[in-house]
Formats: C-alpha cells, sequence, structure tokens
C-alpha cells in the first residue's frame, strides 16, 4: 500500500452540502477499491493566482490516503467526470514515513 496525496479545487459557487456530497464520493471510492481516507484537509475558499473557468476563487481541499497504485487512477477518472464541481486535481505519491502534514519523520 502507498500513500498519496490529492489536492482538490471545487466551484467556489457550491455550498457546504454540495462540497461534503462530492467528498463522501471521493472517500467511497477510496475505500470501494481498497485503500483508507487518512486526512482530509479542507483548506478552505481562496483566491486564485489566475482565473479558471471565469472565476477568481476556488474551494481547496487536501485528501491524504493510503491504497494500490490502480486506485489512483480510478479516483481521477471520477473527478474528471465530475468536471463541473471539480475544476483542477493533482496527485502526488507521499514517500515513507511523511507525516500528516506533509513533514518527513
Amino acid at each position: 500500500m502507498r500513500k498519496f496525496e490529492t489536492l482538490i479545487l471545487l466551484s467556489p459557487e457550491l455550498s457546504a452540502d454540495k462540497r461534503e456530497e462530492v467528498l463522501g464520493t471521493l472517500k467511497e471510492i477510496i475505500e470501494r477499491d481498497g485503500g483508507k481516507v487518512e486526512d482530509v484537509d479542507q483548506w478552505g475558499m481562496r483566491d486564485l493566482a489566475y482565473p479558471v473557468r471565469k472565476q477568481m476563487r476556488g474551494f481547496y481541499v487536501r485528501l491524504v490516503y493510503t491504497g494500490p497504485n490502480d486506485l489512483v487512477a480510478e479516483l481521477e477518472r471520477n473527478i474528471r467526470i465530475d468536471a463541473e464541481r471539480i475544476y483542477k486535481f493533482l496527485t502526488v505519491r507521499l514517500e515513507e514515513g511523511e507525516g500528516k502534514d506533509g513533514e518527513v519523520a
């Protein structure tokens, strides 16, 4: 099992309930495909450096999870399907021993 981090930029027009619905769906996908969600860090509404789909703000969420390599492909496929609510995403593999807040132990 490898450890991954996915940073997601959500539409600023989503209500809190809709954001929770999106995150719930992503958590279900991770758990269904043999992974385990370790941390969901909601950074909140932030100003963007450049417009994304004519928006200058977005809601950032950081997911930290463990799972097999093919889990990332399935998660990203589902993120692309939900393109109306999820504007951008970036997934990276974390190093072994990397802590909850990104520090290497």
